[in-house]
């Protein structure tokens, strides 16, 4: 295991001990409104402070990309990518589905490393490149299944109205809904795609995500042997920012309804 890997777990874990201690007592001033409905608490900035100090003290010339605002400027041309706790409106409800999602991405803008942390189960999903995908060090891959009843596929509904979009992304919804077995929104994009490279979910498709959503979780599902792509079905997800990940058989039939539906603009 690499040192880069290495200092991502302990750092997601450092955070997951925050979380776990504080789940369930936030007081209210603890909690500010970031922007309409976005929500961040006192918890997300302890988190952040814990895995960027760490970073730092490993890798002082790397940047540093992260929700609560966190930045540094390495010299390296690598970047840790970093969600100290996605599914923060989940935590202030004490709704115990969330995570920390710590990426890499090296020189040359490939994902290098992942973890994504769930530290109410004391799940741990880690990926390096070219390595394969791990749960708790025991090997993951993405489903296998090929009948659509069967299918169990995630999403994020949108929570804001961006350009009227809404319209497009549940006459979206519909379709899939007619093409699984179910649908399943747990509120943090990390959680969605750790689980679709576990196999758990089929797939996941999300509008809209920021890379800390994401970094994380499209290594994993990437190196579970799944796909990941934007609306577009480009594999440079950091362009676009809306997601589609899934088996050789989920991503397909999700791709085709998202560029449908989105087209001509694949944001």
């Amino acid at each position: 295991m690499s040192k880069e890997l290495q200092t991502a777990i302990e750092a997601a874990r450092k955070a997951g001990a925050i979380t776990r201690a504080r789940l369930g007592d936030l007081s209210r001033p603890e909690i500010i409104a970031k922007e309409f409905k976005d929500f961040v608490t006192e918890v997300d900035r302890q988190c952040e402070e814990a895995i960027t100090s760490l970073i730092r003290e490993n890798f002082p010339d790397d940047s540093l990309l992260c929700e609560e605002g966190t930045t540094g400027e390495g010299s390296s041309g690598r970047t840790w990518i970093v969600d100290p706790l996605d599914g923060t409106l989940n935590f202030i409800h004490s709704f115990p589905v969330f995570a920390i999602s710590i990426a890499l991405r090296d020189r040359d803008g490939e994902l290098a490393a992942g973890v994504v942390y769930q530290p109410v189960l004391g799940e741990l999903f880690t990926a390096e490149k070219g390595k394969g995908a791990f749960l708790n060090g025991t090997p993951i891959r993405v489903t296998d299944r090929h009948s659509k009843e069967s299918f169990m596929i995630a999403t994020g509904l949108p929570f804001k109205d961006y350009d009227g979009y809404i319209e497009r992304y549940i006459a979206m919804l519909k379709e899939v809904i007619q093409d699984s077995a179910g649908i399943r929104r747990a509120g943090s994009a990390a959680i969605d795609l750790a689980y679709t490279a576990a196999g758990r979910f089929d797939g996941f498709w999300e509008y809209r995500l920021y890379p800390w959503d994401f970094a994380a979780g499209v290594l994993l599902v990437r190196e579970a042997g799944g796909t990941v792509t934007g609306f577009d079905g480009s594999e440079d997800v950091f362009r676009h920012h809306s997601i589609i990940a899934g088996s050789g058989i989920t991503h397909p039939m999700l791709l085709e309804k998202a560029l449908r539906h989105f087209a001509p603009e694949h944001h």
